[in-house]
């Protein structure tokens, strides 16, 4: 169809024509074949939504929301259909801007995917949805006793991967970037923030009610647009920085969170200009399901990298990176989240050098590597998931591949054409796709036209063998083994002899810990455990990172003096990183285990989210 074939040249043209870097610009459509997304319902090439107005009401005695959704769209000539992605939500009626009403026709459903919004537009290109959306699977509503302040409830969202059809009515891709705008309407005592710069102060919305409003003007994937709602608090970090809280818990996430600045203004000498406006963070209740979520101009943070010390702030670095690749620069589908999570994880890195010295970042670079290793041993090299760039979508080989090996890619190619090109590189690559969805082909490409000096450098690089190839690659920067020389000394004295040096530990940095506590001997009798614990006090860690390992060591030996431990850890922590590791741990040790994590988890799920549960049901067995 004429039409048809018109639009795609029109997006490929788009492509390739030079960026820019208008922001408000709309986002083009990669149309090959390593860009379609298969988890959505979506034919963006033939219509498309670039703008999505919300006008929502909370109610969190329903636990759902409803108002409307106003859709613009571009489209091809003739184009008279839109499918948009639904999981869950109930529409009730579509009109066109004119009042007219629209047809509209929910297919067939597919698991782990929703199902297909088709609406009959005719030649509208705006259209309204009114619609509701109750128990959605991105929406966590907690009691008031989940909270910290045990007196309001609490509201808090999670998008990505595809959660966000669950009550947005848009398409929802990664590859499919959309500006937004929103007016949300809750309780009078509560207060929202979500991840667009907020129109100011709330306004009266009835008897006890009232309005915020807030505008992202850059367009985004929609798996960025979030919400929390709560008795939360604010405080400035620096001029355009900050974070809010609940309020019992607002000096000790700003006090941990005093580095914030001084990492923006890093990442900007590395990258070039950070393009948000704000950077401000909310610390949310702990039932969040991850360390923390990129969300613009407000990350999601769990409280479980307060570590009283910022030594756990990497995840600060992390969130903040994403600010150029993932949330600038974006994976066209899911497949390709190494552009996302692998080029962040090594930003993240070079950040903390910049913040807190070259040796804590080689240590945390240390552990990452660490990872691969466990995971390639586990899977094997020669495991499909294990290449970065993945056939299907996979979530099964977990984060050391698209985090860590995407991050040691990247410092490969650094360690052999140096940083001082590799940076140019890679800033250059932010700048020339900002605000544009990306796939692995196009970084390679852009690699070797715009990095590689010569044929003998591009076989010294072995990119395509890196992106598309499973296991290692043999020309890996592998970290410096002194990294870690006194910690691996100490653990091996530990593991020979069963001797150990307290003083050390009281000098040695998280990363350091960490190392130590992966290396001691997986079993180990009662009463080395407990000399372990009352010579470190582990069980009295403030540092959830040491903590874990700690009562992941001591399950795995079914010691019974850290079951209260664990079951208080794990009632009160949602993050699906601690939680379903402890959960695995206890079923794998037969019924010792499997009687502790019954009774925990049916004490502990009500408050997790979705994300967590979906996970943890399986472990444990859970049905309902």
């Amino acid at each position: 169809m004429r039409f048809l074939a018109a639009f795609v040249l029109l997006f490929v043209s788009a492509c390739t024509a030079a960026p820019d870097n208008d922001a408000s610009q709309v986002a083009p459509i990669l149309t090959t074949e390593d860009a379609v997304d298969i988890q959505t319902f979506a034919q963006p090439e033939i219509a498309r939504v670039t703008h999505v107005s919300l006008d929502l009401e909370l109610d969190f005695e329903g636990q759902g929301v409803s108002g409307s959704a106003t859709l613009d769209i571009e489209a091809a000539e003739g184009a008279d259909t839109i499918i948009l992605d639904q999981d869950g939500y109930v529409v009730s009626a579509v009109t066109a801007a004119d009042g007219a009403e629209l047809p509209f026709e929910t297919g067939e459903a597919q698991d782990g995917k929703g199902a297909p919004l088709t609406i009959t537009m005719g030649d509208a290109r705006q259209v309204t949805i009114a619609y509701s959306a109750n128990n959605a699977a991105a929406l966590q509503w907690l009691t008031p006793d989940q909270t910290a302040g045990k007196t309001h409830p609490y509201l808090l969202s999670q998008g990505q991967a595809t959660l966000n059809r669950t009550w947005i009515p848009t398409q929802d891709s990664p590859g499919i970037r959309q500006t937004w705008d929103a007016r949300i309407v809750a309780p009078e005592e509560l207060t929202v923030v979500m991840s667009g710069l907020s129109g100011g102060d709330a306004e009266a919305a009835g008897e006890g009610k009232h309005a915020f409003t807030f505008e992202m003007d850059k367009s985004v994937p929609p798996y960025l647009i979030a919400i929390a709602a709560g008795d939360i608090v604010f405080q400035e970090l620096g001029p355009r920085s900050g974070v809010w809280s609940e309020p019992s818990m607002i000096e000790a996430a700003a006090a941990e969170l005093s580095d914030t600045e001084a990492m923006i203004d890093a990442a900007e000498k590395l990258y070039g200009p950070y393009r948000w406006g704000r950077y401000d963070m909310i610390v949310l209740p702990p039932a969040f399901p991850y360390g923390g979520m990129e969300n613009p101009v407000m990350t999601f943070l769990t409280p479980t990298f307060i570590a009283g010390d910022r030594s756990l702030t990497g995840l600060i670095a992390h969130e903040l990176a994403h600010s150029w690749s993932g949330n600038l620069v974006t994976n066209a589908n899911w497949t390709e989240s190494w552009l996302n999570e692998g080029v962040t994880s090594y930003f993240e890195n070079r950040i903390v050098e910049e913040i807190y010295g070259k040796k804590r970042a080689d240590q945390e670079a240390a552990l990452a590597f660490a990872n691969i290793e466990e995971t390639l041993a586990e899977v094997g090299m020669d495991a499909p998931g294990t290449s970065l760039h993945q056939a299907v979508n996979l979530d099964s080989i977990g984060s050391a591949i698209i985090y860590d090996k995407g991050a040691y890619f990247l410092r490969t190619v650094e360690s052999i054409v140096g940083r001082e090109r590799f940076d140019a590189w890679l800033e250059q690559w932010f700048d020339n796709h900002a605000f544009q969805p990306a796939t692995s082909a196009m970084m390679l490409a852009d690699m070797e036209a715009n990095l590689v000096k010569d044929e003998a450098e591009a076989e010294a690089l072995m990119l395509r063998e890196w992106i598309y190839e499973p296991g290692l690659p043999s020309n890996v920067a592998k970290p410096d083994p002194a990294a870690f020389a006194e910690v691996d000394a100490a653990a091996k004295l530990f593991t020979d002899n069963r001797e150990l040096d307290d003083a050390a530990w009281g000098g040695w940095t998280s990363a350091e810990r960490q190392r130590f506590l992966a290396g001691l001997p997986r079993r180990l009798n009662e009463a080395e455990l407990a000399a372990l614990d009352e010579a470190l006090k582990l069980s009295d860690s403030t540092n959830n990172e040491e903590l874990f390992l700690w009562l992941e060591l001591a399950l795995e030996n079914q010691n019974e003096r850290v079951v209260p431990i664990a079951e208080e850890f794990l009632v009160n922590v949602g993050r699906r990183k601690f939680v379903a590791p402890l959960f695995e741990t206890l079923m794998d040790q037969g019924a010792w285990g499997e009687r502790i994590a019954t009774r925990v988890y049916a004490k502990a799920r009500p408050g997790y989210h979705s994300v967590t549960t979906g996970t943890v049901d399986e472990i444990v067995g859970f049905s309902g």
